[in-house]
């Protein structure tokens, strides 16, 4: 594919941004058209940037301001589906209560994109960190990017806007990142002196099907047995292309923009007997204590997952193939299964043909934002180090941190 920007043309502007506000910039170089949004802690700093953005002139868009997170991404499809630029925010029980019309969303193909700072779920009430929220919404046919830095962030909401309205894909994108850890916290963000060079790599798709009187279409009719099951196998076949187009759309950003991230990150793998694969803020943790560990001789590498819907089982099992012991680490609880993690499960199954494969443990971490630090990260390894001395890898999550729970 040509590049037409060169990149040393690209001037760049370092801004100290919490991952919330480098969501709003990238909506603001991103000339989005319509915002809809109900405040929710912890992602409310998000669109109040960008009704600043919007009071201040610099982006032409309007905001709507709806009474719940139901009727904020019902008014988002809305939009969408009449061809303007659509972006919405939520987290935790705002996204639960969107949940039906995610369906939606992607049920009419339309290329909504939304940013998810993730939190914990009631009840008990809690406004911290985990990943509850955004798992819950696995299978709704949702592309789902997870970022670790609000650059990864940034960058993540304009490769969102390239995939989700590729006509090939037109799938609605959230890109999640740590509600509070990530959305709250200030880190150095390189953003474009103008937005020119992001809507060339992204420019709005103008040409796909929309509600337009000159045009009619009708959209979410009713739909028999006859014909139900084939538009679901449309969003499977969907889910398969986005696939290569969100490899395709980080390769050209990495072309334009001299930075790339791949569908999954790896650290220190080749050699490591232990991996921890882990993702989102989580894992600058895991590299800390990577690197704290390998002084001491200890073969440890790490594996981020990225892309988490459609999930990369490829580059996983490439990036896992010489490990010996691979131990993921979920911010989530699958209720009622017996391995609860629900990354550990995509691991698991990323290996499901293969005769020869390595070990997987599953261990569910970070709950309610219960704290990890590179110790805990130590602490795990050493633990995983004495199973592989004994041959005996548990075929059940270990819920590590729960007080009064204790593995020897």
């Amino acid at each position: 594919m040509a590049v037409t920007i060169q990149r040393a043309k690209v001037g760049w502007k370092r801004l100290p941004l919490s991952s919330n506000y480098a969501v709003a910039y990238a909506v603001k170089d991103l000339d989005v058209d319509v915002i809809a949004a109900y405040p929710i802690t912890p992602q409310t700093t998000v669109v109040e940037k960008i009704s600043e953005f919007i009071a201040n002139g610099e982006l032409n868009a309007e905001m709507i301001h709806v009474e719940s997170e139901h009727s904020a991404l019902s008014a988002t499809i809305a939009a969408s589906a009449a061809g303007a630029r659509a972006f919405t925010a939520t987290a935790s029980q705002g996204l639960e209560l969107m949940h039906e019309i995610l369906h939606i969303a992607s049920g009419l193909r339309l290329p909504v994109v939304m940013s998810v700072a993730t939190r914990a779920l009631s009840a008990p009430i809690s406004i911290w960190n985990d990943y509850s929220d955004l798992m819950n919404a696995r299978d709704t046919s949702w592309i789902t990017i997870i970022a670790s830095t609000a650059q990864e962030v940034y960058d993540s909401v304009v490769q969102a806007f390239k995939i989700a309205e590729d006509p090939e894909v037109m799938l609605p994108v959230i890109v999640a990142y740590d509600g509070y850890i990530m959305s709250h916290t200030y880190e150095p963000v390189l953003v474009p002196e103008n937005n020119e060079p992001i809507l060339k790599y992204a420019p709005k798709n103008y040409n796909r099907i929309k509600l337009d009187p000159e045009r009619p279409v009708t959209m979410g009719t009713l739909a028999s047995p006859e014909w139900y099951y084939e538009f679901k196998y449309q969003q499977v076949a969907a889910m398969e292309k986005a696939l290569d187009k969100a490899r395709e759309a980080d390769k050209l950003f990495a072309e334009y923009f001299g930075r790339g991230y791949g569908l999954v990150e790896e650290y220190m793998t080749s050699d490591a007997d232990i991996v921890l694969v882990a993702y989102g803020g989580l894992f600058g943790t895991i590299k800390e204590a990577i690197d704290m560990m390998r002084q001491n001789g200890v073969r440890v590498g790490g594996l981020r997952i990225r892309l988490w819907r459609p999930f990369p089982a490829e580059e996983v099992k490439n990036a896992l193939k010489n490990a010996k012991l691979v131990v993921v680490i979920d911010k989530a609880i699958s209720y009622g299964a017996r391995i609860a993690g629900p990354v550990a499960l995509e691991v698991m199954s990323a290996f499901y043909h293969d005769a020869e494969r390595p070990s997987i443990l599953s261990i569910i971490a970070g709950i309610g934002q219960r704290r990890i630090t590179e110790e805990t990260i130590k602490e795990i390894v050493d633990y995983s180090r004495k199973l592989l001395e004994r041959g005996r890898i548990p075929n059940e999550s270990l819920y590590w941190g729960v007080r009064g729970v204790r593995y020897e």
